[in-house]
């Protein structure tokens, strides 16, 4: 049998690991040249790996295993659990910015497991990049983060992902990804091949097949798992259950392929058995030992799923029912291990849905959306927690890189979000702020970051627990726009109500009663008309089209509406459409309740 090395890709999101992932593999011939380990159309999309992923390469006759694991914080419990069931990490840090708020999360978990990392300095070929300055603050992390003397010895590599090129030194020169691999194969030891031992195996992520159902995703530690064995499920709670396994398979490239045994030391997937769960332990004897539980991230924010029941309801879903909708989330609950879901509300038209953070709430609804649902949302919430008889809430850290001119305006809207300032750090004409507040503090904040900062900042955020709660927050109430008719809008009257604040909508837009249409500049609420045209006479109108400049409406996406949204307000997710609108739809009905 072949050695096998096991390792995982971990960065922050946007540092490149993907695209270095990618040429790895094409230049060991394991898939062919522009083949992407981001296979799905979102990552596509945005340019982030959402999902974990397997891999592997065949090089100087060593199966290397590589896992590619999403970088943005609201997938941090998928790097953890990959983590546990690897060998070594590539930790990817961009040359310019250096370390960020996920390379500290990322490598803090790695160190703690004992792993040794080979850092990889990438994108040294950016005008900015400084992988000098990026080596020193990643040693600098390392030491902060209590790292052994060993782990402080990491290796290190430069790379230009993109082009496929790495050295071990920045004056080397090279063609291709030779000096990595070799530095894969001389640092990271094979995995341990007790093929003799007792079966123990572990899932560490979940699939889901619409023909086998439930598949694990595992590391063998010892012995073989074969085809129809008859295997042992040991839950971390003591339960166990026999069961067979009717499919195995292994990675070639970035295919699965069908196998008949896979052996220790290597990674697989296995089906057959529906109650499998990450953690859980695979043993051909029931008496041997649990491997170590792995835990999973406890969801921080909630919101509830509704069957949409706007004026439009219908019109462009294939899947409107709360069955349907049901469905859909018991299916996702399969293999969405970050995501729990209480379907016992007190009416069968709603679930409540818990989260990781709004982007992982967003990419549901997205697949969703393009699966042909249609579903409306409530504002999301923090999950509060009572410890030690005191109310806590989920805090993270925030990093925001700005150009110095903005670091007052940052830090002053940050802080009237209950979000301290913890350290500053001036690079050049740019500024690192790092901060400390209450999640809920940050619910609609990245927009207006963007616009504070021209569009120049980058903002990144990490959970880090759970402290005692902060206290109200003041915030400034964004007034909606709301329509006061059903209809199509016209430019004549979009023209007047865009100088009374912002419009998520463009002319000819159908329109209904209680449809959020805009914001306003003031912050109070307005009932307006947007199907209003222009007054006529026998002579001429009273107006002239020519005067008629309208300013590009802000696009309404499901994040965007998640961010912005008031709680007397639901999202409308629709295949085709994203609107915004107030929970009781006639005025009436919102003034009897009290504004709502």
């Amino acid at each position: 049998m072949k050695e096998i090395r096991n390792i995982a890709i971990i960065a922050h999101v946007d540092h490149g690991k993907t695209t270095l992932t990618d040429a790895l593999l094409a230049q060991t011939g394991a898939v062919e040249s522009g083949v992407s380990m981001d296979t799905d159309k979102l990552e596509q999309e945005r340019g982030i790996t959402i999902y974990s992923k397997n891999a592997s390469a065949i090089y100087k006759d060593t199966k290397i295993n590589i896992v590619d694991t999403p970088g943005h914080a609201d997938f941090g419990s998928e790097v953890e659990r990959i983590l546990r069931s690897i060998d070594s990490v590539l930790l990817v840090v961009d040359a310019q910015e250096g370390p960020m708020p996920q390379t500290r999360f990322v490598l803090k978990k790695s160190l703690a497991l004992g792993l040794k990392p080979i850092l990889v300095i990438n994108k040294i070929d950016k005008p900015a990049a400084n992988p000098e300055k990026a080596h020193d603050k990643v040693f600098e992390l390392f030491t902060e983060l209590d790292a052994t003397n060993e782990q402080l010895d990491f290796p290190v590599i430069y790379a230009i992902g993109r082009e496929g090129i790495a050295k071990r030194e920045m004056k080397d020169e090279s063609k291709d990804l030779t000096p990595l691999l070799d530095m894969i194969l001389e640092k990271i030891p094979p995995a341990l091949n007790k093929i003799d031992a007792p079966l123990r195996a572990q899932p560490f992520n979940l699939a889901y097949d619409n023909f086998l159902g439930r598949i694990a995703i595992v590391r063998v530690y010892d012995g073989k798992i074969k085809v129809s064995d008859a295997v042992y499920i040991k839950k971390p709670s003591g339960e166990i259950t026999k069961q067979k396994i009717t499919k195995l398979f292994t990675f070639k490239g970035v295919t699965r392929t069908e196998t008949d045994e896979i052996q220790a030391g290597d990674i697989g997937l296995l089906a057959g058995i529906p109650d499998i769960y990450i953690g859980d332990t695979i043993a051909d004897n029931e008496d041997t030992p649990l491997l170590e539980a792995i835990a999973v991230d406890e969801p921080t924010i909630e919101l509830t799923f509704l069957v949409n029941n706007s004026p439009f309801a219908g019109r462009e879903g294939k899947f409107v029912t709360s069955r349907q909708i049901r469905d859909r989330l018991e299916k996702e609950l399969e293999v969405n291990v970050g995501l729990k879901v209480n379907f016992n509300t007190d009416s069968p038209e709603k679930f409540t849905v818990y989260g990781r953070g709004e982007l992982h709430i967003a990419i549901l609804l997205e697949n969703m959306r393009r699966e042909g649902y249609e579903v409306q949302v409530s504002q999301p919430r923090v999950i509060m927690k009572e410890i030690d008889g005191k109310k806590h809430e989920p805090f993270e850290e925030v990093i925001a890189d700005v150009p110095e001119e903005f670091q007052g305006t940052v830090i002053e809207k940050l802080g009237m979000r209950a979000v301290q300032m913890k350290n500053m750090e001036k690079h050049e004409s740019r500024v690192f702020i790092t901060f400390e507040g209450p999640s809920r503090g940050l619910f609609g904040y990245r927009n207006k970051f963007v616009v504070d900062t021209k569009g120049q900042g980058i903002l990144a955020t990490r959970f880090i627990g759970y402290k005692p709660y902060a206290g109200e927050i003041a915030r400034q109430a964004t007034g909606s726009m709301i329509s006061q008719v059903q209809g199509k809008t016209l430019g004549f009257s979009l023209d007047n109500l865009q100088t009374r604040g912002e419009l998520y909508i463009k002319e000819a837009t159908e329109v209904y009663e209680g449809m959020v249409i805009g914001n306003t500049s003031k912050g109070e609420q307005m009932t307006v008309n947007p199907t209003k045209g222009k007054q006529l006479t026998n002579m001429r109108a009273s107006g002239s089209d020519e005067a008629i400049k309208l300013v590009p409406p802000r696009e309404m996406t499901i994040e965007i509406g998640l961010e912005i949204m008031a709680n007397d307000e639901y999202l409308e997710i629709t295949p085709k459409n994203v609107r915004l609108r107030k929970q009781h739809l006639t005025e009436n009905e919102r003034k009897k309740r009290g504004g709502k």
